[in-house]
This record gives C-alpha cells, structure tokens and sequence, in this order.
C-alpha cells in the first residue's frame, strides 16, 4: 500500500472507532432495515454514464470550492444534467469532506431518483453502514486497502443493503486481485454484468434505461499513488484487462467532452469526473457535454 494510503486508511480506523463509540452497529443495522430501499442505479442505454463527483478539495490541486459550498444545489444540477450517480467525499482531512454532504446529497437526489455513492477510504462494513442510513445507493471501496475476504465482506454487506459498489483499482495487479475477487461469484445478480442485460423497472423499461440491481463497477483510477498526479494513458493502456462482465468506469483523466469520448471508445461504461466539474464553468453544461461526446462513440 501507497503511503498515501496507509495515511488515509490510519485516518479511516481513527474515524470508524470514534463512530462506533457514538453508535452500535446493531443500531445503525435496525436504522439501515427500517428504511425505504436505496436509489438504484439507472444506466443509459447508450452505454456511457457519468458518476459526477462533490469534492471540495483535492490533495493534489488544493481547493476545490468553500466550505459553504451549497451542497444540494450543486449534486441536483450534477443530476439534472444527467448523471447517472452522484459521488460524494466524506473524507475530511485531506478532501474536506463530511457525512453531513452525504445527508444533505441524499436528500437532494431522492426525488430524481439518483443514488449518491459514498468515497472514502473505506476498512470495514460498519463504514457501509453509515452510508445506508445517510441515505447512499452505492459506496466504494478500494481494492488495496483490504484483503481479498476483507473485500468480500465489503461486497457482500453492500449487497445485503442494496448498494452497488464501484471497486476500485490502480495497476495492473489491483485488476488481478480484481479478477480474483468477481470470478467466483460475481456480487449480484448475473444481469447486472452490463448496462443493457440488466433487468429494469417498468419505468426504467419504459425509457430504455436498464436498473442495475446492486451491481459491481470495476472502476480504475489513473492517478499515480507516489505522486498523487494523473496519468490519463493508465486508462488505455490497462482498459483491455478490466473484467468485461461488469460495468467498468474511468476514474480521474476525463476532464473535457473530448476525454469522455476516447474513454468511452476505449471500452468504458462510465465515467467519474469529480476536479474538472468543481473547478469549472457551469457543471450543468460540461456533464451534458461530456454524456454527449460519450455516446457518439
């Protein structure tokens, strides 16, 4: 593991026992039950999708927006402009994120029907939890930061819950445990291998959009861990060993419509675009701009 990583997963377990001191996991599983069921993810069926991301600051360009940020404005126009899921950092030491973004996200999102995903830096399933009962469809989680049955512990409780998960990977050896960990038993049903096979609701159906029940994403990310700068030619080089039988997402090096296309010619379904819709002019414009560029393909 990267030192970056390792700082971010020691921050994590400082966070999650300070969280299980506040509250039993027993309480938020009561909490997590009682609540109406999370978003699902609705897919195009086009075959290319945004993942539009709120992160006020990064750690390799700085800040982002303010503090006072206004949060539900900012993920509704993300969603209005057609994004398919909204993720939100929750990370607050190096990204100045919080669970409260992810509460004011998910109430903003809930009458578009748009699932927000929880990004953190995520060691163990009460971590999930909390993204439940803050009202997340889906959560990621990084492929080195666990072992492979901490992994699957991650998957199956998202699962249980009803929450896709966007697995994470940077080289080509976090591909491989990837392979490792959805070869024998892919988490979710067998449908959700891809935008178009999934089954869908009679809405979704409607519109030719496809719900993916819980599903898997095989997401990478270009960014290079040492020098926490992005390396766009990751995406490519390493796009034809992804797992083709789940949805896979370009994470980081999409900035502008035309990086949305080449990803999407290069074999992705998805793209989670976070720095460039932040820092940029109006958001609604470039996310229109970056699903239309994507389904030209």
């Amino acid at each position: 593991m990267s030192d970056f990583l390792q700082q971010m997963a020691a921050s994590s377990r400082e966070r999650l026992d300070s969280a299980r001191r506040a509250r039993s996991e027993a309480a938020l599983l009561q909490t997590a039950h009682s609540m109406a069921p999370a978003p699902r993810l609705i897919t195009n069926p086009a075959r290319f999708d945004l993942i539009a991301e709120l992160k006020l600051r990064s750690p390799a360009v700085g800040q982002l927006k303010a503090g006072t940020e206004d949060v539900a404005a900012r993920v509704t126009t993300y969603a209005r402009a057609g994004a398919a899921a909204v993720s939100v950092l929750t990370e607050p030491s190096r990204f100045d994120g919080s669970m409260d973004h992810l509460e004011q996200a998910t109430k903003a999102l809930a009458p578009l029907k748009v699932p927000a995903m929880r990004k953190d830096f995520l060691v163990d399933p009460y971590q999930v939890l909390e993204a439940r009962v803050a009202g997340s469809g889906g959560v990621l989680v990084i492929i080195r930061m666990l072992s492979r049955s901490g992994i699957q512990e991650m998957l199956e409780c998202a699962r249980k819950l009803g929450l896709f998960v966007l697995l994470e990977a940077f080289d080509e050896a976090d591909i491989e445990a990837m392979h490792d960990v959805l070869a024998p038993a892919p988490v979710g049903p067998r449908a959700g291998a891809g935008p178009n096979v999934a089954s869908a609701t009679s809405a979704a159906t409607a519109s030719g959009a496809s719900t993916l029940a819980a599903p898997v994403l095989a997401g990478l990310n270009c960014r290079d861990l040492a020098t926490l700068q992005i390396v766009p030619q990751r995406l490519f080089e390493l796009a034809p060993i992804l797992p083709t039988h789940v949805p896979r997402v370009a994470e980081s090096g999409v900035a502008t419509p035309e990086d949305a296309a080449l990803v999407a010619k290069a074999g992705y379904e998805l793209a989670l675009v976070g720095s460039a819709l932040m820092q940029g002019g109006d958001p609604h414009i470039l996310a229109a701009a970056m699903l239309n560029a994507g389904r030209r393909k």
